[in-house]
């Protein structure tokens, strides 16, 4: 079965996480990737050695970082600084389709690899970068990693509670919606060339990214001039919204923003009956001014019987919405993730029997694929010469002499 973007040569000038995982999306819908990378050091995500405290390494020497990033990747290695060597990435332009590079500004222009350069070769290619803060600007051209984009974005101040300081997110958040709008900017540019004919920048940005992913709460900031409230989870306006510790340590949610329609079936399931017609509970309106008071009810009756025990409970007792609270560590084994191939086992060529992590979206009839190792450093620099560019083996040798690959 064919690949959505079967036939798409991407070029991958990236390092580190925001830009390569934005190419690995690609390469994920079938699309050809080819990493160009500095000759000696290499993207120097190849070289994490531990995050968080946590080794990333495995066997055969690989870390899982690169390895994620990187999947279905080819590795070509060139020294950019040499005239031939850039000679090799416009030869290579004008066989391909999309060019993307997550340098600080100006480093590409000052190597002739800007858009303005490439274009040249390729009117019709898509060139995207991945930025800190976006393309203009003062602070367009400041560096910006993962944690620039949560401080900036504003979203350390909305997880929490009230008397919270600014909050990190661990996993690379920023990095990550970067990448995805960045490769929705690439796709709708794909898209764009097709119906039109033209080739054009891309620009995904952290600060842009996290904006798009907290939209609700900028949306309430703009147009009402105020933001959503940080709250405590013991005050919650709608304790049938809120979550809750069961007997076991465990934590489930519930998610009933209708609430009086679930009020009646919810009180019979947790056996609160005589709270039912409280004047102090009995709606939804009388709740939310004490909800203090019903939600240390609610926690006490949770905090009695183990969670599996109330998922049952809830499950029989009316059509209530709700599910747990997971933790990362449980989602392997959530049968949810694994039915939809939001994780699939993958025999890796070095590591085995392995698991990945899947494609986020699912196309009936032209599927991604998650399943695909990462590349070796400059694994496939003779290969792309050859095959792709036409060189001969004695070409090979003297660029090797001359350090260029």
């Amino acid at each position: 079965m064919p690949k959505p973007l079967e036939g798409i040569r991407v070029l991958d000038w990236t390092i580190w996480q925001q830009g390569p995982v934005s190419t690995m999306m690609l390469g994920d819908l079938g699309a050809e990737v080819i990493k160009i990378e500095d000759r000696v050091s290499g993207d120097p995500g190849r070289g994490i050695m531990s995050i968080g405290g946590a080794a990333t390494g495995a066997a055969g020497n690989r870390n899982y970082y690169f390895e994620t990033n990187n999947r279905h990747k080819k590795s070509i290695t060139l020294d950019l600084k040499q005239p031939e060597a850039k000679a090799i990435i416009y030869k290579l332009v004008e066989k391909s389709d999309v060019f993307v590079q997550n340098f600080r500004k100006g480093v590409a222009g000052r190597l002739g690899l800007d858009y303005q350069a490439l274009s040249q070769h390729n009117p019709k290619l898509i060139y995207a970068s991945a930025t800190g803060y976006g393309p203009d600007g003062p602070d367009s051209g400041e560096p910006s990693f993962d944690y620039m984009g949560l401080a900036r974005s504003g979203i350390m101040n909305a997880v929490g509670e009230p008397d919270m300081d600014p909050l990190s997110i661990t996993g690379g958040i920023a990095d990550q919606m970067g990448a995805i709008m960045l490769a929705y900017g690439v796709m709708t540019a794909l898209l764009v060339r097709e119906r039109y004919g033209i080739g054009q920048e891309v620009d995904g940005s952290h600060l842009g990214s996290m904006m798009a992913l907290q939209g609700l709460n900028l949306a309430s900031r703009l147009t009402l001039g105020k933001e959503f409230r940080r709250a405590y989870r013991t005050k919650a306006p709608n304790p049938l919204w809120n979550h809750y510790k069961c007997g076991d340590g465990k934590w489930l949610c519930l998610a009933m923003i209708q609430a009086d329609r679930y009020w009646s079936g919810f009180c019979k399931t947790l056996g609160i009956q005589h709270l039912e017609q409280d004047p102090k509970f009995a709606t939804m309106t009388v709740r939310g001014k004490n909800s203090e008071e019903i939600i240390a009810v609610i926690d006490q009756v949770f905090a009695s019987q183990p969670r599996e025990y109330w998922m049952n409970a809830l499950k029989h007792g009316g059509d209530f919405i709700y599910t747990l609270v997971n933790t990362v560590n449980d989602l392997p084994d959530d049968p949810q993730m694994l039915v939809n191939d939001y994780i699939v086992d993958y025999d890796h060529p070095s590591w085995g029997p392995s698991k990945v992590v899947g494609v986020p979206v699912r196309l009936s009839k032209t599927p991604g694929d998650p399943r695909g190792v990462a590349p070796e450093f400059g694994e496939h620099t003779e290969q792309v010469l050859i095959d792709l560019l036409g060189y001969s083996w004695e070409d090979i040798g003297q660029l090797k002499e001359k350090e260029i690959i």
